[in-house]
């Protein structure tokens, strides 16, 4: 009987469909949102500035401007000591993802980072826009 079952098992797992699973929005997200920090702290202006959206680009139509804006307005991310994603907001069902991250910066202030995050045609998201908040602690999306 043990023996008739496990077969049973074992045919059932052969012949069974796979499962997929498509990949989690906001997990895509934080990974983008991983890559340009580590670019931006590598001084990495070119590869930080592939993750910005085609609107950030019209605004910024070069990595240097992109750069130099960074540096001005987003020295915590710029500088990042450490940081770790909070809460996600998906929009949508995924074309647009609202990312929490905490972040310390420089002289070790902590900052809330809310970031937007776009979904493009080609299924990859992009970075649309950042609010900082100074503060340490999760105030939600």
């Amino acid at each position: 009987m043990v023996a008739r079952f496990a077969s049973l098992v074992a045919t059932l797992v052969l012949v069974a469909p796979p499962v997929v699973h498509a990949e989690d929005p906001a997990l895509q997200a934080q990974s983008v949102i991983s890559e340009q920090i580590r670019a931006l702290m590598r001084d990495d202006a070119e590869k930080a500035y592939s993750y910005a959206s085609p609107d950030i680009r019209m605004m910024y139509p070069d990595e240097n401007a992109f750069l130099t804006m960074v540096q001005k307005n987003y020295e915590a991310v710029y500088h990042a000591g450490n940081y770790a994603f909070g809460r996600s907001k998906l929009v949508g069902g995924g074309e647009m993802v609202f990312q929490e991250v905490m972040i310390t910066g420089p002289g070790g202030k902590d900052w809330t980072a809310i970031y937007e995050m776009r979904l493009m045609d080609d299924g990859t998201y992009k970075v649309n826009g950042v609010r900082m908040m100074k503060n340490s602690t999760s105030t939600g999306i």
